[in-house]
């Protein structure tokens, strides 16, 4: 079995059920896994930024954008 290796980062403070900590520092094993819990405890894709890191390359291997609020 492979040891995890993708960690969730944000700008803004995640929340849900499927983020077991508020702090970042659970790793997942599996890649889609990671996208899912990142995209599942945003609000709001389009105003959160959420990013997925391979943490033994520091790779940002999925990432969405915030855009900003045109009132």
């Amino acid at each position: 079995m492979t040891s995890p290796q993708y960690r969730i980062e944000g700008t803004d403070r995640l929340m849900g059920r499927l983020i077991p900590s508020p702090n970042f520092s659970h790793l997942y094993r599996n890649y889609s896994l990671a996208v899912a819990v990142a995209v599942k405890s945003l609000a709001d894709p389009t105003c959160q930024e959420v990013r997925v890191v391979h943490v033994p390359t520091g790779e940002i291997v999925f990432q969405t954008t915030a855009q900003p609020q045109i009132y």
